[in-house]
C-alpha cells in the first residue's frame, strides 16, 4: 500500500468517526422541564421519575433536567414557551391552561367530577383523550394527568352542610369567573384575592373562609384561623404532564413510545404520592383541632350550579358535547 493511499484511508476513517460522533451528538438531547412546585412535592417526584425512566430506556439518548420552583418563569409564560418548543415539558394546572386551550376549561366546572377516583377513570379514558386532542391542536402533547386533589371549603364561622350555609359568607376564590359564579350561586359572596393574602384576611375577618385542597390548607397554616373544613370536593382540577409537540415530533417513533410509557408510569407514581401527602395533611389538621365534615350527598350543591353551567355553555357552545361526555359518565 502506498503512503498516499494509506493517508487517504486514514483520513476517511477519521472522517467516518467524526461523522458518527456528530450524528450521535445530534440525536442525543437534554430536555428542559418546568415545574412550579418545590423539589420535595409529589409533582416534583413524579417529574424526576419521568426524566430518569426516559434516560434509562433511551440509553441516554434523551436526558432531562427539571427546573423546580418556577425558575423558568410564570405558569402562563411557561405554557406558551412549551407550545413554542422553548421549554420541552412541564406539569401545568388545567385551570390556567384554559386560557390557551378552551377544552381545558371543562374540568374547571364545579362538580364536573363526582370523586377523585372518577377523575382518574375519566382522564385516563375517552374524556381525557378528547381533552388531549384539544391540547395537541394547540401544540401540547399530554403524557398523563396528575392528581392535584379536591378543593373544599374551610371557614372560620361554621361548617358547610348545604349550599344555603354559605349564604352571606365572604369566600376567597381564585380570580376566575367560573369560581365567582360557583360561590355566588350558593348565596355566598365570592371574593377574588391573592393566595398569599388569605391567612391574614381570614384572621382579621376580611373574608370568612376560602377553599382549597388539604395539603394547601395545611401547609399554609390556614387551618389555624379557619377551624371548619367541609369536604364538598366541588373542584377537582387535574394537572397535565405535558410535552411540547415540537419536541415530541422531533423524536423517533421508538423514543415517542418510551416517552409515553414513562408518562403513564410517572402519573401512577405521582397519584400514589399525592394520596399519601393528602392523608398526612388531613391527619395534621385534625390534630390541630379542625372540625372536619365530609359532604356525602352533593346533589343540592350540584343543582345549585345550573346557572354556572348555563352561562358557560352559552359562551362555549362548541364544548357542549365534551361537557356532556364528562357529566354523563357514571
Amino acid at each position: 500500500m502506498t503512503l498516499l493511499k494509506s493517508l487517504k484511508l486514514s483520513a476517511a476513517f477519521v472522517a467516518a468517526i467524526a461523522t458518527s460522533a456528530a450524528v450521535l451528538s445530534a440525536e442525543a438531547r437534554e430536555l428542559r422541564g418546568w415545574n412550579i412546585h418545590v423539589e420535595d412535592y409529589p409533582v416534583s417526584h413524579g417529574m424526576e421519575a419521568f426524566v430518569k425512566e426516559v434516560s434509562e430506556k433511551s440509553n441516554g439518548e434523551i436526558t432531562g433536567k427539571v427546573f423546580h420552583g418556577g425558575v423558568l418563569g410564570s405558569q402562563p409564560d411557561a405554557i406558551e414557551q412549551t407550545r413554542l418548543g422553548v421549554i420541552d415539558f412541564g406539569v401545568f394546572s388545567l385551570g390556567p391552561m384554559g386560557q390557551v386551550v378552551p377544552e381545558a376549561n371543562v374540568v374547571s366546572l364545579p362538580f364536573i367530577f363526582k370523586s377523585v377516583p372518577q377523575m382518574y377513570e375519566l382522564m385516563d379514558g375517552e374524556a381525557g383523550a378528547a381533552l388531549s386532542k384539544g391540547l395537541e391542536a394547540k401544540g401540547i402533547v399530554a403524557l398523563g394527568y396528575y392528581d392535584a386533589g379536591a378543593r373544599s371549603f374551610y371557614t372560620s364561622v361554621k361548617s358547610i352542610q348545604e349550599p344555603e350555609d354559605l349564604t352571606g359568607m365572604k369566600i376567597r376564590v381564585m380570580n376566575n369567573d367560573l369560581f365567582v359564579g360557583m360561590v355566588d350561586s350558593m348565596g355566598g359572596n365570592a371574593t377574588p384575592m391573592a393566595f398569599a393574602e388569605v391567612y391574614q384576611a381570614i384572621k382579621t375577618g376580611v373574608v370568612d373562609g376560602a377553599e382549597n385542597n388539604p395539603p394547601s390548607y395545611e401547609s399554609t397554616n390556614h387551618f389555624e384561623v379557619a377551624k371548619f373544613y367541609s369536604l364538598t370536593e366541588h373542584l377537582i382540577i387535574p394537572e397535565c404532564l405535558c410535552m411540547s409537540k415540537k419536541t415530541f415530533d422531533a423524536l423517533t417513533p421508538e423514543q415517542q413510545d418510551i416517552v409515553r410509557e414513562a408518562g403513564r408510569n410517572s402519573t401512577a407514581l405521582q397519584r400514589e404520592l399525592w394520596q399519601k401527602r393528602e392523608a398526612a395533611s388531613m391527619a395534621k389538621v385534625e390534630e390541630g383541632g379542625v372540625a372536619v365534615n365530609k359532604v356525602e350527598d352533593k346533589a343540592a350543591f350540584q343543582a345549585a350550579m345550573a346557572p354556572v353551567y348555563d352561562a358557560f355553555l352559552a359562551q362555549n357552545p362548541d364544548l357542549v358535547d365534551l361537557v356532556d361526555l364528562f357529566r354523563n359518565a357514571q
